[in-house]
């Protein structure tokens, strides 16, 4: 229960589950996302991530579980919480036919906006997602990063105070996706509450204010990205060699400063090393001190703090590897 004295959460989610068959697509997902703050659902591809948005935008019907998007009841009165959201999918849900300008347009007079008023909110959007001199184009010449900046804006025509965006930066450029978190900053930076998915650990790191790291189904961690590196304890003393047939001789020297339990990982070509240690600081200094004694050249050494590859590695044993494959949702 929500304490009195405090609002409630944009969008809550209690034990939602949902099966399709003898599948387990959620298995009592829980769920909290403060008002005007950014939560991302971090996890692979399968994980229940897209089942989860699905239910919280009345796409689909839980089979079990409760929840709300800013205050109403996702499952009692599904037309109002469709006032309230906007929803961008993992894949751009744009007529091509259509100019920028007219896909904004009618998506305004899906709304019961006026002519007017629709046009006028074309206009906005066009100009606040770089878009206005390809606004009447036809969206078929569009790039896809220009089609993902106007589904985006397509999310937004109605200024929902709740957004969800599934994958949002699948298949863009690094320049593009790039772009796309400039705008998602600053629709956060105005007040707008999202819940965001994503496979990509970065994208993770660098939107969102908490994290839940979904598997199979279960959410099996949350907190701030900090906290979930944290949550491992050791960092990694890293090296990087110029020559690869001196992997064996510096693997020996990182085996004798790592963390008792800790195996040291060798890259494909053998030149990058790295071991799990327990204090950081003094295993770095322990291997700096018998590698200046030999002659072996490095390119570069130093401590890396866990990331969220890592926080992944551990929780679930494999990596995220983002792929464009959606998730079963129906």
């Amino acid at each position: 229960m929500t304490p009195s004295n405090e609002p409630p959460p944009a969008i809550r989610a209690r034990g939602l589950r949902k099966t399709y068959g003898e599948v387990v697509a959620l298995d009592g997902l829980d769920l909290d996302v403060p008002d005007g703050t950014v939560l991302a659902l971090l996890g692979p591809n399968g994980a229940g991530k897209t089942t989860a948005v699905s239910i919280l935008t009345t796409l689909l019907s839980a089979d079990g579980g409760e929840g709300t998007v800013a205050g109403v009841d996702v499952l009692a009165e599904p037309g109002r919480v469709r006032e309230r959201i906007g929803l961008s999918g993992q894949f751009a849900a744009v007529d091509e036919v259509l100019t920028g300008r007219e896909n904004l347009q009618m998506i305004g007079r899906l709304y019961g906006m006026t002519r007017r008023a629709a046009r006028r909110r074309a206009t906005e959007l066009l100009e606040r997602f770089s878009l206005t001199e390809a606004g009447d184009r036809p969206v078929k010449g569009y790039s896809g990063g220009m089609r993902r900046r106007l589904d985006l804006a397509g999310a937004l025509v109605a200024e929902p105070p709740v957004l969800f965006l599934d994958e949002p930066t699948t298949g863009l450029d690094p320049r593009s996706r790039n772009e796309l978190w400039g705008v998602i900053r600053e629709l956060v930076a105005d007040g707008t509450t999202l819940l965001l998915t994503t496979q990509y650990l970065e994208e993770a790191d660098q939107l969102a204010d908490d994290i839940v790291v979904i598997d199979k189904g279960r959410a099996i961690a949350r907190g701030t990205a900090d906290d979930l590196k944290a949550s491992l304890g050791r960092s990694r003393v890293e090296v990087v060699l110029a020559d690869s047939a001196e992997a064996d001789a510096v693997a020996a020297v990182l085996a004798a400063h790592g963390a008792a339990d800790a195996e040291v990982d060798i890259g494909p070509e053998r030149r990058r090393l790295s071991v799990q240690v327990d204090d950081g600081v003094a295993a770095l200094s322990g291997v700096l001190g018998e590698l200046r004694a030999t002659d072996i050249e490095l390119r570069d050494v130093g401590l890396r703090r866990p990331t969220l590859d890592d926080v992944f590695l551990t929780l679930t044993g494999s990596a995220t590897e983002p792929t464009d494959t959606p998730e079963v949702a129906a």
